[in-house]
């Protein structure tokens, strides 16, 4: 639960710094509503009101991570251990643990649903947009190289072949990585169609790239 305090001084500031060695954190990791800025009254002395401040803990991200993710885990059953690192507006949750491989789901779609879920939770707390990527074991690097090595082989055929191949539906995520392993393979075009959540790539024969 967020810790809060409302502290009463002559000024706002005052009343902040108050507030903010109660709760013994800096002015950086708190919310400060000001419920009154008071007033100095009649030659400071008639009428004068004391400023009044509400100054509330603001949640750090490694708590927001541990409170959306533990009950879940402990519903399930699941001991992980969590390695949550921050940086330029991108946060990376890495699990591991012995049965922490249940969270991936099929073709990694109960990761997705987890990263997204959480990737609003996160958001709430934050005044600009924060990206947010929750892997299991390495999982994604593994599936990124796996799907790269795909393309690769796929793009060899379709260039000696020259007929056009469609994979399997993949998501938005999966798919970008096709793409761009592709980017700059000669005579190969890449192109997404059809619908989420069936959307595919479509590798094609391109002479003039």
């Amino acid at each position: 639960m967020l810790r809060s305090v409302v502290k009463e001084a002559r000024t706002v500031e005052e009343a902040v710094r108050l507030a903010l060695d109660e709760l013994g954190i800096d002015e950086d990791q708190a919310e400060v509503e000001v419920i009154s800025e008071g007033n100095k009254g009649l030659l400071g002395l008639i009428g004068s009101k004391n400023a009044v401040v509400k100054v509330t803990e603001k949640l750090g991200i490694d708590v927001i991570v541990k409170d959306f993710l533990e009950p879940l885990f402990d519903k399930l059953g699941i001991e992980a251990d969590m390695e949550i690192t921050m940086e330029d507006g991108l946060i990376n949750i890495r699990l591991t643990g012995d049965d922490v491989g249940i969270i991936i789901g099929r073709r990694g779609e109960t990761l997705d649903a987890l990263q997204y879920l959480l990737s609003l939770v996160i958001n709430r707390y934050t005044r600009d947009y924060t990206r947010v990527i929750l892997d299991v074991a390495d999982y994604r690097k593994k599936r990124a190289e796996t799907l790269q090595r795909l393309a690769k082989r796929v793009a060899e055929r379709v260039s000696r072949t020259r007929k056009n191949i469609t994979l399997e539906a993949m998501n938005p995520y999966e798919r970008r990585i096709i793409h761009s392993s592709l980017q700059e393979f000669p005579n190969i075009n890449t192109q997404s169609v059809g619908e989420e959540p069936n959307r595919k790539v479509v590798i094609r024969y391109a002479p003039d790239k």
